[in-house]
């Protein structure tokens, strides 16, 4: 007798094959028959008529080290299709960690990826690990609603070994490199996925340090080589210099995107690893240097590189509103109403004298340099390329809706515009920056990015930048624009974009069990309305520990996720599940 029969689905597998109608059948947690008319019974049957049915969606790119420790749901991962995360990227976690040492991680993890170090501090059950295997094993004796992959961070490690010195980017000795390869050796040998270090000075902690390895020389890089070379395993992960510009007012990126490429080649052929990085269309740089990074990419791997692009299914788009960071957050008279509730927020803004205060104000300056608080800059002088958030949201919007348009049409001061829309739908609406004024220019720059067959897709930073990115949702996104919606220019096919999130990302991280329908595999997959797949804007939600707020993105038309053949969600809501764990490389 089987488990699950889910019925009468068109069957999206993952290979890149075309669809096809039929069942799939899972016992004991294994798939164990794809297509065809299944006629045993079954405990439970799923229909899927109307309905596709895909692998669950494998997200290489998230940030949830401290979320583990106080969740077990994993969203918005999991409202998003996801069955397996890999965590622990762009330099930044929680492990190797020396007691005492919680406050400067705290301070980095917060700095860079947004998270509230007031959920950090009360949420992560501090004391339980200090090693990296240490953190694995902890990690593993808890259960999840998807499985999770941990990398080790450059920056925690440098730290651990190295203390303040490691965290002012002061060199290395060789003592130093001795044992951090030794550490990171020991917890690829105990199951880490992979190394990750950033390299872009804009990843700075709270008090505007830089990640500690950003500035990393080639004999540190050689040593971190040398070691996933000697345990044979892992991914090596990294944010190049240059990746969101040149950062010229932060000093100036010092090196190049092309010279960060041949640094990724050259590592990839004497570790004898795989390098995931980041790919962008970045500003300052010429328009085409992402194609140029590209062709460096195929030259490389065709002469013994294992380079693998990873790029983002959508702009990563800034959001802004009353719940995150806007323009006037800064503003005395706004400060003195931030604690109100929503409503009441914008009730008392609504009103005449509120407003003329704040627009005549000048903003209080942030006390800390690394803190995303400062967004209030980045807002105020991008408010003309702000677009208003539509439900289901429209990721290729016409220029007309720019918020800098309404403000030319009316003749009002972009700001005072600006301030009357963050008070309509009683404070609750959104907008966005959506990668420029032309997004269509920039959604065309990705579809070529995402059709080249050396990239991987990711970059969802799920569980980070809690209050201004929401790009969790970056695998639904996948289907619903590319697949389906797009109205401006070509589509992707479904089962490319399928096989891109699944079995790619699977190969990428050497999970052979799963990312694919096929007799044999683990039963994780997705029975997806796919006519009905709807991403709705963001909305606040306060329920990170210390009553911390974060941004999520509701969606809907997942009917089913399974986790080892273990319904995880149903009809968009958690069923309670918890099959998932830790797993090891």
């Amino acid at each position: 007798m089987l488990d699950y029969v889910i019925k009468a689905g068109t069957i999206v597998d993952g290979t890149g094959s075309a669809p096809c109608q039929g069942d799939i059948g899972v016992r004991d947690g294994i798939i164990v028959q794809v297509g065809g008319t299944i006629t045993e019974s079954a405990t439970e049957t799923i229909d899927a008529d109307g309905a596709i049915v895909t692998p669950g969606w494998i997200d290489v790119h998230t940030h949830y080290d401290g979320q583990v420790s106080w969740d077990d749901v994993m969203d918005p991962s999991a409202g998003n299709g996801a069955t397996t995360i890999v965590m622990g990227n762009c330099g930044v976690g929680f492990a190797p960690v020396r007691p005492g040492g919680e406050k400067s991680l705290i301070e980095l993890m917060e700095g860079v990826e947004d998270i509230p170090g007031t959920a950090l501090y009360e949420g992560i059950e501090w004391g339980q690990w200090e090693s990296f295997p240490e953190y694995m094993d902890y990690i593993a004796s808890r259960r999840y609603s998807l499985d999770i992959g941990a990398q080790v961070a450059h920056g925690a490690l440098r730290y651990y070994v190295m203390g303040e010195r490691g965290k002012e980017n002061q060199d290395a000795t060789p003592e130093d490199l001795r044992e951090m390869s030794r550490l990171l050796t020991d917890a690829l040998s105990a199951g880490a996925m992979g190394f990750s270090t950033s390299r872009t000075i804009g990843h700075r902690a709270l008090d505007g340090s830089p990640v500690p390895g950003t500035f990393a020389p080639d004999s540190e890089l050689s040593a971190i080589a040398d070691a996933m070379a000697r345990a044979g395993r892992g991914v090596f992960e990294m944010i190049p210099a240059g990746t969101v510009g040149k950062l010229e007012a932060l000093g100036g990126e010092r090196t190049t995107p092309e010279a960060e490429l041949a640094l990724m080649a050259g590592f990839s052929r004497q570790s004898g690893r795989k390098v995931t990085f980041t790919l962008v269309q970045s500003p300052d740089y010429a328009p085409d240097t992402w194609k140029r990074l590209l062709e460096m990419t195929v030259s490389a791997n065709q002469s013994g590189a294992q380079l693998f692009p990873q790029v983002p299914s959508r702009p990563i788009g800034l959001a802004s509103g009353l719940s995150g960071y806007h323009a006037f957050q800064r503003r005395p008279t706004y400060m003195k109403l931030a604690s109100l509730s929503l409503a009441d927020r914008a009730r008392e803004m609504s009103k005449p004298e509120i407003k003329s205060a704040t627009m005549s104000e000048s903003d209080v300056p942030v006390d800390q340099p690394g803190s995303m608080a400062n967004m209030y800059r980045l807002f105020q002088t991008a408010a003309p390329f702000l677009y208003p958030l539509a439900d289901p949201v429209d990721y290729e919007p016409d220029p007309s809706l720019m918020l800098g348009i309404r403000a030319a049409t009316s003749g009002q001061d972009i700001l005072s515009v600006l301030y009357d829309y963050l008070l309509e739908q009683d404070g609750a609406a959104m907008c966005a920056l959506m990668g420029g004024a032309n997004v269509h220019e920039s959604q065309e720059v990705l579809r070529q990015m995402l059709v080249h067959p050396e990239t991987v897709t990711g970059l969802s930073d799920a569980g980070a930048h809690v209050t201004l990115i929401c790009d969790a949702t970056m695998p639904t996104t996948q289907l619903t624009f590319w697949a389906r919606d797009r109205h401006k220019g070509d589509r992707i096919p479904l089962e490319f974009l399928v096989a891109k999130q699944t079995a790619r990302n699977a190969d990428l991280y050497g999970l052979n069990d799963r990312g694919r329908l096929a007799v044999g595999l683990r039963a994780d997959l997705n029975v997806i309305d796919f006519d009905n797949l709807r991403v709705s804007p963001p909305k606040a939600f306060h329920d990170l520990p210390a009553g911390g707020t974060r941004l999520i993105q509701p969606v809907s038309g997942y009917v089913a996720t399974m986790v080892k053949g273990q319904v995880t969600r149903r009809n968009d809501a958690d069923t309670g599940a918890r099959p998932g764990s830790l797993v090891r490389g």
